[in-house]
């Protein structure tokens, strides 16, 4: 693991890293923290200027996927073109694929997760909000307090255990309730099996992306973005450096 007080990789480098592993290469991003600039709400993110024509001229040259914790409803929001392999809610959503109903027994657990999920935000405090998806209730509490709203994130986690089948996700000043097993690694592992890749290259900022880096093999290379205990080989700055190095990526092959 390294250090939190982290050095920075040049992005033109890592590009040149990451256009030498072997082929076919599959290059996959978050979104959020990766490709968009953290912001208070999630609904006023935007990709970086010029990043969605990088990633359409990085897809000329090689397969890409896009494995975010927004559902793929909210993900289209930014305009990911139909060639990109898209996966939300952590995996648990493909686009383009229908998502299995739930069972009477997720839609009781869903409904048992909501309540203590409106439960925390109440106790969080103003600034914190619940969003819903297909599979999962989400507390974000990136405006409210932060003493308050730690310790009502701790508090929800734990009362979450006791939800038989819930699984508890943590993230940058969020707790996602998940009634259907899924991770960004797996989604990760069944689109490298689409396109036959033989490497894979993952740039992710969160700790549920955490799971992704360890996962990855030997010829695959993990990319984190930002501060923070991680087991990815490489490091880069921010959604610019993000920018730098598709740009380079997709000129180097």
């Amino acid at each position: 693991m390294t250090s939190e007080a982290p050095t920075f990789d040049d992005p033109a480098a890592v590009a040149a890293e990451v256009a030498a592993l072997e082929r076919p290469l599959l290059a996959a991003f978050d979104v959020d923290g990766v490709l968009a600039p953290i912001v208070a709400h999630a609904a006023d993110a935007a990709l970086l200027p010029g990043l969605l024509d990088a990633l359409g001229a990085l897809s000329a040259q090689t397969p890409v996927g896009i494995v975010s914790g927004r559902n793929v409803e909210n993900l289209a929001r930014f305009g990911f073109p139909d060639v990109l392999l898209v996966a939300g809610s952590h995996g648990a959503e493909r686009r383009g694929q229908p998502l299995a109903p739930l069972s009477a027994a997720e839609v009781d657990r869903l409904a048992r997760l909501r309540v203590l999920a409106d439960r925390a935000a109440r106790d969080a405090g103003p600034g914190a909000w619940v969003e819903s998806k297909p599979t999962a209730v989400v507390v974000h509490v990136r405006e409210a307090d932060e003493r308050t709203a730690e310790q009502a994130l701790g508090a929800l986690a734990k009362a979450a255990k006791s939800v038989p089948g819930a699984q508890v996700k943590r993230g940058h000043r969020i707790v996602e309730l998940t009634v259907r097993a899924a991770s960004k690694a797996a989604a990760i592992a069944d689109m490298r099996g689409e396109v036959g890749a033989q490497a894979v290259s993952f740039v992710g900022d969160d700790i549920t992306d955490e799971d992704v880096f360890s996962a990855l093999g030997a010829g695959d290379l993990g990319i984190r973005v930002g501060a923070g205990q991680t087991s990815a080989r490489r490091r880069i700055r921010d959604p610019a450096d993000v920018l730098t190095f598709v740009h380079r990526l997709a000129a180097t092959l």
